[in-house]
């Protein structure tokens, strides 16, 4: 059995991390851009602990997947939201797992959509290790090897935590 880590002791470990990474490359003006459902959750949290006052937006990557015409649209497709401008800022992209890295490459996509950003951070609470695109986060709170036809999903978003569930 797979040992799920704790979410709460993931974000603090992140802030600092997220933290310094920020302060190294001049980026504390930075705006969090959130992933929905479980990356927005991670990264209000992650925005609260390391820059509280910065701008927060969410990006629903639906219509950006590479896949939508295999599998439709899921059926709650929820509106981006980026109540600032994305031209020439440095944002800090979150999302709640990383694992083929094509949910990554819809939101750059979109991301683009809104304008030129002068930087991208990407942050994510974990990294499945299945990569099909060469897409790493630069902060990255565990990497977690699944066993076969398993998945995680984190719950929240009181409390946010983590279940592995069968493949359906």
């Amino acid at each position: 059995m797979t040992e799920l880590p704790n979410v709460e002791t993931l974000l603090d470990d992140m802030a600092q991390k997220l933290s310094a990474h920020l302060s190294r490359n001049g980026r504390d003006d930075a705006a969090f851009v959130g992933i929905h459902t479980g990356g927005a959750w991670i990264a209000e949290r992650l925005r609260q602990r390391c820059l509280p006052d910065a701008p927060m937006g969410t990006l629903d990557i639906a219509f950006y997947r590479d896949d939508f015409e295999q599998h439709g649209l899921p059926q709650r497709v929820r509106p981006s939201e980026l109540p600032f401008s994305v031209e020439d800022r440095h944002l800090v992209l979150v999302d709640d797992v990383l694992m083929t890295g094509r949910t990554i490459r819809a939101a750059l996509n979109e991301l683009f959509d809104y304008g030129r950003p002068a930087s991208v951070t990407l942050v994510t609470l974990l990294d499945i290790e299945a990569r099909q695109l060469p897409i790493r986060a630069d902060v990255l709170g565990a990497s977690l090897a699944l066993p076969s036809g398993q998945r995680i999903k984190l719950t929240g978003p009181e409390p946010l935590k983590l279940t592995l569930n069968p493949t359906q």
